[in-house]
């Protein structure tokens, strides 16, 4: 696995520097697609966007509480044609298009890992907190013409916890090119036997503290997710979002004691003011 990471790496370290086949009209977003963030107008240069959100949300993975929590939202960005630079909370990375239907990215980002005390009900106790980590994310998405109205998506998340795959196929609704309107994805999740365990494994030692079963999990099949999003200018300058989010557990996940829901959901709103 570190062989194909550090492939992967230099693969999107090489497309950084390759100049693009077609320029962006001016005004365009990089990606007509309300999920990925753009707040350049199109144009080179430096670009902010600050906001806040608010979600109802599992309290962790295979959760049954849910409760309602507030995220700052918005993102520091550097545009230069085809590729934007970007600070986002606890996450920087990059993004560029290519050929005008194909997006590449990497995002190196932080995960805060779960703490007993996410349950309010005790559901924890006894299985420790999980340790916080980087994880270098790895993401290509390829539409089916310039318009980005059907487009494929592969990712891959991998950090010292283990790794996540996912493969999916979206839509885009409405005609803007600014980056508004919304689209909808669905996806296949598969996770290896490390990450696995990171959310749904319960040890020996675990095991004996907590009164929950000893879990050993596999790798392979993970879940099918959902995931809408939104996003208008109801002003020049601010933005209203949204975003719906269900993940759909497979039969290993949820015979783990931690999984008390066969499903994690999150449904979220906020607003964004564009400098």
């Amino acid at each position: 696995m570190k062989k194909l990471t550090g492939s992967l790496i230099a693969l999107v370290a090489y497309l950084m520097f390759v100049q693009p086949v077609f320029a962006q009209s001016e005004n365009n977003a990089l990606v007509p697609l309300p999920s990925l963030e753009d707040f350049t107008r199109g144009e080179d240069g430096w670009a902010f966007g600050l906001g806040l959100g608010i979600e109802y949300e599992s309290a962790y993975e295979g959760s049954d509480e849910f409760g309602f929590e507030l995220d700052p939202a918005g993102a520091i960005q550097w545009r230069r044609g085809d590729n934007i630079f970007y600070f986002a909370g606890e996450a920087l990375g990059w993004r560029g298009l290519r050929a005008e239907t194909w997006l590449f990215e990497v995002t190196l980002g932080f995960d805060e890992g779960r703490q007993e005390s996410d349950s309010k009900k005790g559901r924890l106790d006894g299985l420790g907190d999980a340790d916080e980590g980087f994880e270098l994310v790895l993401q290509t998405k390829k539409a089916f013409s310039n318009d980005w109205r059907y487009w494929l998506d592969g990712r891959i998340i991998t950090g010292d916890d283990g790794n996540l795959g996912l493969f999916g196929v979206g839509r885009r609704f409405g005609d803007q090119r600014d980056g508004t309107g919304s689209d909808i994805a669905l996806a296949v999740l598969f996770h290896d036997r490390k990450y696995a365990n990171k959310d749904f494994g319960i040890n020996a030692a675990q095991a004996a503290a907590s009164g929950l079963a000893e879990t050993n999990m596999s790798g392979g099949f993970r879940s099918v997710g959902l995931h809408y999003n939104y996003r208008k200018y109801i002003t020049k300058n601010w933005q209203i979002f949204g975003e719906v989010l269900y993940e759909h557990y497979g039969s290993d996940v949820r015979r783990s004691p931690i999984a008390r829901k066969n499903f994690e959901g999150e449904v979220g709103i906020g607003f964004l003011y564009v400098f």
